[in-house]
């Protein structure tokens, strides 16, 4: 029953994305809400300049339809919503002024760091204090708890600033992130279901569909970007949820694109501050791929490969 449930749950989402993209990318074309593309970048991305971008409104909003028609509300559920708006709104603020008020670096750093970590400490004193499980994560592949006691909110924290950043520089290609997350967040419901957090598989479940809704107009060629509107969001969720179910150790494996992502790009600027040097022709790596001659197609066709093989040993991870 509870399968059936996320099923319709999916299918849900997913139809409800499919009737907002129609409606909503006329109006961000009206608006003029295009993406600008970096001189700097691979030069085919230059076609896309202008495309629609805060996208991430249309999953946001099937997402939040989606879980509360489901009748499976509770707190979890809300703090998985509150997550992804409060990380959806920072990214929108952001989009907002880069592309509307058309000043190119958006939010300063600071402004983002701040409004992420007061979230994500807001996230982690929740679940410190209601989880059985209290300051305590299951360690992947030993299947044992390890009690992290007063550095926990803290750490928590930083997982959840570092997944969402992640995820945002994990959007770079057509259909990346999107699809990338549509196949975490399937793992992630799978898993909510089998432990019995209905209302978290249920948010899975609805993020699932609305990830693969957008697919219909991100995919190559996108005809709409989420934006960090979108990315923030997304990332702000996958975290939650892990933390929520107490498998925070499991985002670096079934996430693991995302970590190389933003590894690549400190490795970067580390490597090119301290030699003059850069490790990669681009960063993020999938940018790197691209000027060794892959087309953008083949690169996310790689990527979420690699991330389903993740996730199928992220399962055995937690068996």
């Amino acid at each position: 029953m509870q399968y059936k449930q996320l099923i319709i749950t999916i299918i849900t989402s997913f139809l409800i994305t499919l009737i907002l993209g129609p409606l909503v990318i006329p109006i961000l074309q009206r608006l003029k809400v295009g993406q600008s593309i970096r001189d700097e970048g691979p030069k085919s991305h230059l076609k896309k300049s202008g495309t629609p971008t805060m996208g991430g409104l249309i999953m946001i909003a099937a997402i939040f339809i989606t879980t509360l028609t489901s009748g499976n509300e509770n707190k979890d559920l809300y703090v998985v919503l509150f997550a992804t708006i409060s990380f959806g709104l920072i990214g929108f603020i952001d989009d907002f002024i880069k592309v509307v008020l058309k000043r190119n670096l958006g939010l300063k750093a600071y402004q983002k760091l701040i409004g992420q970590i007061i979230v994500a400490i807001i996230i982690a004193i929740y679940q410190s204090y209601v989880s059985v499980s209290g300051t305590k994560i299951l360690v992947p592949f030993i299947n044992e708890y390890v009690d992290l006691g007063i550095i926990y909110v803290p750490f928590i924290a930083t997982v959840v600033v570092a997944t969402a950043n992640s995820v945002n520089l994990t959007d770079g290609l057509d259909g990346l992130a999107s699809g990338v997350t549509l196949i975490v967040s399937s793992f992630f419901s799978l898993v909510a279901m089998n432990l019995g957090f209905t209302s978290i598989g249920v948010f899975c479940g609805a993020l699932t569909g609305a990830c693969l809704g957008f697919l219909k107009f991100n995919a190559h060629p996108a005809k709409v970007f989420m934006g960090d509107t979108g990315s923030m969001a997304l990332g702000g969720a996958i975290a939650t949820v892990a933390i929520l179910m107490n498998l925070t150790l499991i985002i670096p494996v079934v996430g693991g694109i995302y970590f190389v992502e933003a590894l690549s790009v400190i490795l970067q600027v580390t490597s090119f501050k301290l030699t003059g040097k850069r490790i990669f022709k681009m960063s993020p790596l999938h940018h790197h791929f691209e000027l060794m001659g892959w087309k953008e197609t083949k690169v996310v066709a790689v990527f979420w490969s690699v991330t389903l093989l993740l996730c199928i040993l992220g399962l055995f991870g937690l068996n």
